[in-house]
């Protein structure tokens, strides 16, 4: 099992590129400064979405896990692109998982 912090650590790059004013190439820039404004990033969720259902109704679990990671690190540049802060969605889980609801 992988370190839970995975999430924290990529929130964290994507914030940090985010920030950046480099010009160096950086897709996570890319998807949130592009011309098309948070439809880019709402784009890319709706695609990787798609692909993960097609991955995981034709059983290819290796590529159901790629298409499931791809789907997470584009909902969450899209949480970035809506100014939503991703420990936001970790305290709703939490609430959840205790069971209740914080935003019925």
């Amino acid at each position: 099992m992988t370190d839970a912090k995975v999430f924290d650590e990529l929130w964290q790059v994507i914030c940090e590129r985010a920030a950046s004013e480099s010009l160096e190439k950086s897709y996570v820039r890319h998807l949130l400064f592009h011309e098309k404004g948070i439809d880019k990033s709402l784009e890319k969720v709706g695609e990787e979405a798609v692909e993960f259902i097609l991955a995981a109704k034709n059983g290819v679990s290796e590529k159901t896990v790629g298409e499931a990671a791809d789907l997470i690190f584009h909902m969450m540049v899209a949480l970035k692109a809506a100014d939503v802060d991703f420990d936001l969605v970790e305290e709703e889980l939490a609430v959840r998982r205790a069971g209740m609801h914080l935003h019925d």
